[in-house]
């Protein structure tokens, strides 16, 4: 439990992140925080968030100060500090918590690693041995879920002293488990905004991707795609940093030559190189993105993926990546072109038959994607598309998951389409959404979905107006109106597309 603050004076500490310095004393006034500062860019940028810190020396300080000056016992002064901190609403991510007397921040495993990678300095070549041994202790320490320990290492200088290993390790020829172990390390630094900056700032984007164009061993392109992976999320300027190195051709490049099932991580960096995912961005580059992936022959190469089907490891991956660059009609059709949707509606089939919920759901969600195109759309249908649906959707009855991205989809076919409407309920779609609607009552995004599917199915076709109705469907509705919030809207289209009465109430 964090102890309550003292009555008396009490020190304030306003800081500003971006502007004070590691090693830089809090401000000891009341004056409001001075604004942070940004660096231009070619992105039209959105208000930047302020996010105050608070360097580990000054953090030490105020500690110090409580026990020096309001006489507390060094347990009560740590648990002081940080709860006054953390009400002045400062970030203490990466602040090395110890209790003075019983352990320093010297003690703290991290720190200790990091402190002698530093010693090391430019003599790594020389102790190449010792050098993957405290990367891979720093892995370990950073990869741990829940832990501080890779803001701590960021906070420390561990990104910017581990990019700096990088090329000397390449240039010395070291052993490719070397070099693999460095960049593992490096991914597990990178784990908020603040570090993929510091990446981006630190040459990382060049460095990493000179060393997965040098380099053919597989694990070490896998290790280094996870990197990109890991640093262009949430960053739109590191997306661009690694779109200007011509990332997009040597992904390709490297698909092509080489079995892409080994490279899981690959699939992973596309995905995030073309997802709008810094907030920061008012208008993400990441379309144009897409096309120029496209027009190099990432969509050819993606449905290879594909069409190995669920012995690939990479199927699910592959998919989303797949879904990721399907941004306009003329790639979306491209994908049908090069038999993209025949490996898709196989795929359904067979992870009906094998269970798998993650390529069912992935599969339902890219298919979704791919019928935006009208062509597509009549494909599907032609293929038995929504036959199979209904099939994979009474193999996973009891996945309220995989019926909704079923349901979804179902949806999309039937939208503007009355001749795909009544096929749907012909297949059993009508059934689909009662039985899902009575069986998972408390799943909102499932009752929402349900309740569009039945718009879309009623909405240019009288005949399922009345099978629908015959079955109680308007009960349903207006239950899951009622129940929840975000289905108010979906209900309602779907209550006055249905044409009865009161359908706002």
């Amino acid at each position: 439990m964090l102890a309550e603050p003292r009555s008396g004076p009490k020190k304030e500490f306003e800081l500003t992140s971006l502007v004070m310095a590691h090693g830089s004393k809090p401000h000891r006034h009341r004056s409001s925080s001075a604004p942070a500062t940004t660096k231009p860019t070619r992105f039209d940028m959105g208000p930047p968030k302020t996010v105050r810190t608070i360097s580990q020396d000054a953090f030490n300080e105020m500690v110090k100060e409580n026990i020096e000056d309001l006489g507390m016992d060094p347990t009560e002064a740590l648990e002081d500090a940080v709860q006054t901190l953390c009400l002045q609403g400062v970030d203490l991510s990466g602040i090395v918590q110890c209790v003075p007397g019983e352990s320093s921040v010297s003690d703290n495993p991290v720190i200790q690693a990091l402190t002698r990678l530093k010693e090391l300095g430019s003599d790594s070549s020389d102790n190449e041995k010792e050098v993957v041994e405290l990367l891979g202790n720093l892995n370990d320490l950073c990869s741990s879920k829940g832990s501080e320990n890779a803001a701590i290492a960021a906070k420390n200088g561990g990104l910017e002293l581990v990019i700096s290993i990088l090329p000397k390790l390449q240039k010395n020829g070291a052993h490719p488990e070397s070099l693999r172990s460095a960049l593992n390390t490096l991914a597990s630094l990178i784990s908020d905004l603040q570090s993929t900056e510091i990446f981006r700032e630190s040459g990382g984007p060049k460095i990493v991707a000179g060393i997965l164009d040098e380099s053919q061993d597989v694990n070490i392109l896998n290790s280094g795609f996870s990197v990109v992976a890991g640093a262009a999320s949430g960053n739109e300027v590191v997306k661009d940093s690694f779109m200007n190195l011509k990332i997009d051709q040597l992904i390709i490049k490297i698909m092509k030559e080489n079995d892409g099932r080994n490279f899981p991580s690959l699939y992973d960096a596309i995905r995030i190189l073309l997802t709008a995912d810094d907030n920061r961005v008012v208008a993400s580059q990441v379309y144009g993105y897409a096309r120029t992936f496209a027009k190099l022959g990432i969509v050819e190469t993606l449905v290879h993926t594909l069409n190995e089907g669920l012995s690939s490891p990479c199927v699910v991956s592959a998919s989303i990546a797949l879904k990721a660059v399907a941004v306009n009609d003329e790639i979306c059709r491209s994908v049908a072109d090069n038999g993209g949707i025949d490996a898709i509606l196989q795929c359904i089939d067979d992870c009906g038959e094998q269970g798998s919920k993650a390529m069912a759901r992935t599969c339902c969600s890219l298919l979704s994607k791919l019928a935006g195109s009208d062509l597509n759309k009549s494909l599907i249908i032609e293929k038995g598309g929504m036959r199979r649906l209904i099939k994979l959707a009474a193999r996973f009855s009891e996945d309220p998951s995989v019926l909704q991205e079923i349901m979804s989809h179902i949806s999309i076919l039937c939208l503007r389409s009355p001749d795909n409407a009544a096929r749907a309920i012909e297949a059993g779609a009508g059934d689909l959404a009662i039985q899902a609607m009575q069986r998972f009552s408390e799943s909102e995004q499932l009752q929402r979905n349900a309740c569009l599917m039945i718009r879309n199915l009623v909405v240019r076709n009288a005949e399922n107006r009345t099978i629908l109705l015959g079955h109680g469907i308007e009960k349903l509705i207006r239950k899951a109106k009622g129940s929840h919030k975000i289905c108010k809207d979906a209900a309602t289209d779907a209550l006055r597309d249905l044409g009865v009465d009161n359908y706002n109430s």
